[in-house]
């Protein structure tokens, strides 16, 4: 059986909108954030992101997870790509500027000299990373929680997506749930059966082999659920012809108006970026 997100009815704002809508305005959103490394211009972003997250109504609780999972990934790429070693960096932003912090180590043996510098400007491009990559992800990390998973497939076949990538869609964002919901009951089985998963003696190799009655299960679980799945869609002809669904979705005028924005900020962050060249890295002088 396939499970979804923590998704549960809210009566926020954001639920009242068509979620074709939601997802053709966080497109063109994406698409007008990716275009600037000015941190005035991502900040903007950040707010508009931040104001979707507050509109929805989740909480902590339900999302602390996905947005620990963003804080240490996008930490990890920046510290080491930016800070570090500067080779995720525009390249008249890794040779300039005046160091904040530096030193130097010469290795006596074999000669070598190790030298860094952290300037300001690299600090402030790893400013504007940290907001295009959190403005991105607040902007999906809210559909999840708060679109209901029976209108998933619908939902993207009415955006444009063909039949069978639109169920492979639907397919997707079930997947992390549904294994993370049979991770936990091959865990509660194996515990039954006497399995001490929290013992650490043994060293590394010892681990290994103690997680393998849990990996196995899950594995071969997931392998099995998606033969089941694709022979079901074989029995029902699926992908022969125009299929139909259950759900049906209208747009609304509170639908017009939100892809209206969507476009019309896309169209303003082109005309800024490619017409006026305005967006480029920027930090205070």
């Amino acid at each position: 059986m396939l499970v979804s997100f923590q998704y549960r009815p809210r009566k926020s704002v954001i639920e009242r909108f068509d979620p074709r809508a939601r997802w053709i305005a966080s497109f063109a959103l994406l698409f007008s954030i990716v275009l600037f490394w000015d941190v005035r211009l991502l900040a903007v972003f950040f707010v508009i992101a931040m104001a979707q997250v507050f509109l929805a109504r989740i909480t902590w609780k339900e999302t602390h997870r996905a947005w620990i999972l963003l804080i240490i990934l996008s930490t990890i790429m920046i510290v080491v790509n930016t800070i570090i070693t500067g080779s995720g960096t525009i390249a008249g932003v890794v040779g300039s500027g005046k160091p904040v912090f530096h030193f130097e180590i010469k290795i006596p043996l074999v000669g070598w000299e190790i030298r860094y510098a952290l300037t300001r400007e690299r600090l402030w491009f790893a400013l504007a990373q940290y907001l295009r990559v959190f403005s991105i992800g607040a902007l999906f990390l809210v559909i999840p929680f708060t679109m209901d998973p029976r209108i998933y497939g619908v939902t993207f076949r009415g955006i444009g997506l063909p039949d069978k990538l639109a169920f492979t869609m639907d397919l997707a964002f079930r997947f992390i749930p549904t294994l993370a919901r049979d991770y936990q009951v091959t865990v509660d089985a194996q515990r039954a059966r006497g399995f001490e998963l929290e013992k650490t003696e043994g060293g590394l190799f010892a681990q290994i082999r103690r997680v393998a009655p849990l990996i196995v299960p899950v594995t071969m679980n997931s392998i099995l659920a998606g033969e089941d799945i694709a022979n079901a869609m074989d029995l029902r002809c699926f992908g022969l012809k125009k299929r139909t669904w259950v759900e049906a979705l209208k747009y609304q005028w509170p639908d017009y108006l939100l892809i209206g924005a969507g476009g019309l900020i896309l169209i303003i962050c082109l005309i800024l970026r490619f017409g006026l060249n305005f967006g480029n890295f920027w930090f205070p002088t």
